[in-house]
């Protein structure tokens, strides 16, 4: 389906779809036809979407419920948690403080912080491994510290290097949240206020922010588990770099049409944070520090940027962020050469299942690294699980 040439229609669509362009264009009906279709067969109770055509927002959507149980439609204003995309709108806040001059990418943790980092108490697990001392911004930002996602996954809930810094990509929240307390020292400002100057107001992005704001009270979205459970909102008081951002479809299709546009960075540094780190061979991103490498995805040229995973799809360089928690599947692709890109929010466990047939519908065939991400489709279950894992897939015609 091509999407640069959709005629305008005037019909409306179904009342369960509020929150959307009120008189979409013909083919997008078409769309929010077989979005509706695909939430229905993987169990999707709500999703939110969105188009960039040529570097601009060309259409926004909402379906289905910011809450099953009140029948409460989601809309394109619905306050939504965007769990691991706000690592991505962090990379662009940090290489703007590269052009500042703030922060260099190679520089050593020892030169770039005021004390010795065992010496904060968050750190204090690392004071008998002299590794921290070569980690750099570059290798926080592109997940190659060597840190674990998160702390807790040990046994023992310490903080441990996994692998010698530069070495391997392992996926890691730890290492984004300790770059976040260079930035706040170098700068002297809060996270919060630093995104806030140098990407929400610059993209419009009025309801996003890495706090909870007491004026969005009964605008958020009840969260759903697996099971249908439901699984309330949190209202986060901390800002963290790894993901506490709450935003709006409307709000992150902004962004991500400003990161097509390569607005607010210089071309060198944009260049930077969309070119290749360090080769991704795990078999899947989670749990990424397992044993057991593959060299399925060289094919496709998987890889890590700044903040940004990579790959070459049929239509170029492509960049693509996904954001999972409990009751929370995000995902934002870019292709570079035609500037265009999708955004899908959603408020429950379930929507990863039909993330990969919704983007080949907009697109065709992407080569989507969809068996690495964990999205397996709904109707196949049996590429899920531990045994699924000693045989990576991709789609038919990418790669070997």
């Amino acid at each position: 389906m091509r999407l640069s040439s959709l005629p305008h229609c005037a019909a409306l669509i179904a009342a369960v779809m509020l929150g959307g362009c009120a008189s979409p264009p013909k083919d997008h009906q078409a769309l929010d036809k077989e979005i509706q279709r695909l939430m229905q067969a993987a169990n999707v109770p709500s999703l939110a979407l969105a188009l960039i055509e040529d570097g601009q927002v060309s259409y926004t959507h909402a379906y289905g419920y910011a809450n099953v149980e009140k029948q409460q439609p989601l809309r394109t204003d619905s306050i939504m948690y965007s769990a691991s995309l706000t690592k991505a709108v962090f990379a662009y806040t940090v290489m703007q403080l590269v052009d500042e001059g703030v922060l260099t990418l190679d520089a050593p943790l020892p030169t770039l912080l005021k004390k010795p980092l065992p010496e904060y108490a968050a750190y204090a697990d690392l004071k008998d491994d002299p590794r921290w001392r070569q980690l750099t911004p570059r290798m926080l930002l592109s997940h190659t510290s060597g840190l674990l996602n998160w702390r807790y996954i040990n046994e023992n809930n310490k903080l441990d290097f996994k692998y010698p810094p530069g070495t391997r990509y392992v996926y890691s929240g730890e290492g984004l949240n300790l770059l976040q307390l260079v930035l706040e020292e170098r700068t002297g400002v809060p996270l919060q206020t630093l995104m806030q100057q140098r990407v929400f107001d610059r993209f419009k992005m009025h309801d996003t922010s890495m706090v909870w704001r007491k004026e969005w009270e009964g605008r958020e979205v009840t969260h759903y588990a697996r099971d249908g459970s439901t699984i309330v909102h949190k209202r986060r008081g901390n800002a963290r770099a790894a993901g506490s951002m709450d935003t709006t479809i409307t709000d992150y299709a902004s962004f991500l049409a400003g990161v097509l546009r390569a607005e607010g960075l210089s071309a060198k540094s944009y260049k930077e944070m969309l070119s290749p780190q360090f080769p991704i061979v795990s078999v899947q991103q989670f749990p990424s520090h397992w044993p057991g490498d593959t060299d399925l995805w060289r094919s496709i040229g998987l890889s890590i940027g700044l903040g940004w995973p990579l790959y070459n799809s049929p239509l170029g360089p492509a960049f693509f962020k996904e954001g999972n928690d409990d009751g929370t599947q995000n995902f934002a692709l870019g292709f570079l050469k035609t500037r265009n890109g999708i955004v899908l929010l959603s408020n429950t466990s379930m929507a990863q299942g039909m993330y990969l047939p919704a983007v080949e519908y907009v697109y065709g065939n992407t080569c989507l690294p969809w068996f690495w991400m964990n999205y397996i489709p709904y109707d196949k279950p049996e590429l899920m699980g531990l045994q699924a894992r000693e045989r990576p897939v991709m789609s038919a015609g990418c790669g070997r």
